[in-house]
Formats: C-alpha cells, structure tokens, sequence
C-alpha cells in the first residue's frame, strides 16, 4: 500500500491553496495511472469484467469518499468505472485528491 493510502484526508476552505505545478508532478508519480488533467483534476478509468462489477467498485469507492469526507465524480458502465477528483473548495488540486486516489488503487480493483 502507496504510503499515500495511509494517509487521512483533511478538511480544506477556500483559503488553502492548490498545489504548485512541481508538488503536483511529484505527487502524480506516487499514483501511477493516474491523469493530471489540466493541472485541475485528476482521472482514471478502470476496467471490469462486466457491469456488476463496476458498479460494486463504485460503490466502493462511495464508501472510501463518505469515509474521507472527500468525494470524486463517478461514472460507470458496463466493464468500466471512471472518477475524477479535485477539491471542490478550491476549484484545483490538493493532497486530498492524491491521498483519495491511492486509496482507491488500494482497493485492487480492474485494470486502468
């Protein structure tokens, strides 16, 4: 488990500020598959064997996001899940969002 998944994540406001373009790079190598997507949020797509699969997933991560107080958007279909995550109260991207996203890849779920 990526010592990232370890981690809690912590309230933020709109006073916290969102992480410079090297902290994000640093990060985003920690969360391998993982895509830094205009330096706003992050995405993944994971693969499964059918739809009961991915919506088991999601409902997984579900947990994981009511658990942290930090929750992505879902999408989902049949044999995929996608999330995207950024903290909403700063409109870009905190640790919480990398700390989210390894905890989600700890879940061992369908390939990217």
């Amino acid at each position: 488990m990526s010592d990232l998944a370890s981690r809690t994540c912590v309230p933020c406001t709109a006073e916290t500020p969102t992480l410079r373009e090297e902290e994000v790079s640093a990060l985003a190598a920690r969360v391998p598959g993982w895509e830094v997507v205009e330096g706003h949020h992050l995405r993944r797509r994971y693969s499964f064997r059918n739809f009961r699969d991915a919506l088991r997933f999601a409902n997984r991560v579900g947990g994981i996001a009511e658990e942290q107080g930090h929750h992505p958007d879902l999408s989902l279909g049949w044999g995929y899940a996608e999330i995207r995550v950024w903290t909403h109260a700063i409109d870009g991207l905190s640790e919480n969002d990398f700390v989210l996203a390894a905890k989600v890849d700890a879940l061992g779920a369908g390939s990217a």
